[in-house]
């Protein structure tokens, strides 16, 4: 009988398992097959997370991984009744599932998980690895409130508003410190990829998602920027570079703009935009439905945060487990008093010679001044974002991967060809979705 290959897939805010299901799909079209790994054969299983879905994405990062971690233990326990044992494990989060994944694999390693399965593959797709930035515009600002305050403990970590640690850091932080648990599991996989939207991704912007300082795509249509694409890979990157033929680029500018002018419509979502006659019925009424439209969403998520604060009291009173954030708590306070004990004995600063750790993990003091002195224009990161940017980028393996979807209004949910949406161009994202399949080690 083969051993198992589980992979895991979980899905973004709002989400549910079908969003992904042109992922599941893809992968098991090339990877489904049974193949020789090593003396024994390995079969692929894929678990799509059913646990953490729909409104109860608002319960906060940390909360969905105890979720998802929890059906994964279950899951390979079913299996093992069966007969059947999961030797190798991978997982895909996309959007807020790469950060619920991220905390997943903190919370296995603690369980002592990988000594008995093997960690092989970690991707993301579109995921705000450094949090959500904070852009100095109205559009921004207006999110951020909102995502503040109406998005429960999801909201507060997503901006780094939170206190998530005893010492106050947020999740964010923690999550990318090489001292913890989280980045110490991400560094077992040895393969780690990271998927981004380079370019029309309103949700998650590519800063975040790739984690870079720099967008140099912001400006795509006139700052000379040429690209070129894998050949088998619709939308995926291969080069990058700024192009030496400005002035054709500003003709073609000023060419595109016009006609984008001839064939603009109204902002208004793609449901609301039918053809003759029917759109001479619905735009007089936009001051109307819009305002309208607002009211009911800002409902909407009121309800569904309150909700959410609801279950999180319940869920932060139950003792009956010992949570990972109880354990970092208690790893924080060890700190501490290690601390004190260093300052009150100076001598034992210098008594204690420190552990080794492998190359990449450690951020040089000297790097991070000069990171955060070269970004103080950059006011939509903080000082742990740029951190824990710096942190990720230090990973030995890891590899990213940056999708051009252009002429959309919103290529978050294209990169993984979401199954709800109905819309001419939702499947543009699948040469994203074959070259993560291509490239995943079975």
């Amino acid at each position: 009988m083969a051993d198992l290959h589980l992979l895991v897939l979980i899905h973004g805010m709002w989400g549910n398992p079908t969003h992904l299901s042109r992922m599941q799909e893809i992968i098991q079209q090339a990877k489904g097959t049974t193949v020789s790994a090593g003396s024994r054969p390995t079969e692929l299983v894929v678990l799509a997370a059913q646990t953490n879905r729909d409104e109860w994405t608002y319960d906060g990062i940390d909360w969905g991984g105890e979720r998802v971690a929890e059906e994964v233990t279950n899951k390979v326990m079913e299996y093992e009744e069966q007969g059947r044992r999961v030797t190798r494990f991978s997982v895909m989060g996309y959007s807020l599932g790469g950060l619920i994944a991220r905390y997943v694999i903190g919370i296995l390693h603690q369980n002592k998980f990988f000594e008995a399965v093997t960690p092989v593959n970690f991707n993301t797709i579109a995921t705000p690895h450094v949090g959500i930035p904070s852009f100095p515009t109205a559009q921004s600002s207006i999110r951020s409130f909102f995502g503040r305050n109406f998005m429960s403990r999801t909201g507060q970590q997503f901006y780094c508003a939170d206190k998530w640690s005893p010492n106050g850091r947020t999740l964010i932080e923690v999550l990318g410190d090489p001292e913890y648990i989280f980045y110490q599991a991400l560094l077992l996989f040895p393969n780690i990829g990271m998927y981004a939207n380079a370019v029309n991704d309103h949700t998650v912007p590519f800063v975040t998602a790739a984690i870079e300082l720099t967008d140099p795509f912001a400006e795509y249509r006139k700052n000379g920027i040429k690209i070129e694409f894998q050949g088998n890979y619709e939308h995926v990157i291969e080069t990058y570079s700024k192009s030496d033929s400005h002035h054709q680029l500003s003709a073609k500018v000023r060419s595109s703009r016009l006609a984008r002018i001839a064939s603009a419509v109204p902002p208004i979502p793609p449901a609301l935009r039918y053809a003759f006659p029917f759109n001479v019925i619905i735009y007089p009424l936009l001051p109307f439905l819009i305002p309208a439209f607002l009211s009911l969403l800002i409902v909407k998520f009121t309800i569904a945060s309150k909700k959410s604060r609801a279950r999180l009291q319940i869920l932060e009173t139950d003792s009956a487990r010992e949570r990972l954030s109880h354990i970092i708590a208690k790893l924080e306070r060890k700190i501490e008093t290690a601390m004190l004990d260093a300052y009150e004995e100076p001598g034992l600063l210098f008594s204690i010679d420190p552990p080794s750790r492998p190359s990449g993990q450690l951020i040089p003091r000297a790097t991070v001044t000069g990171l955060e002195a070269s970004c103080r224009a950059i006011s939509h990161f903080s000082p742990g974002q740029l951190k824990c940017l710096e942190n990720l980028n230090r990973i030995p393996r890891l590899r990213k991967t940056l999708a051009f979807i252009a002429d959309v209004e919103n290529s978050h949910p294209l990169i993984v060809c979401r199954s709800d949406v109905k819309i001419e161009h939702h499947r543009k994202g699948e040469g994203v979705l074959r070259h993560w399949a291509d490239y995943f080690e079975l």
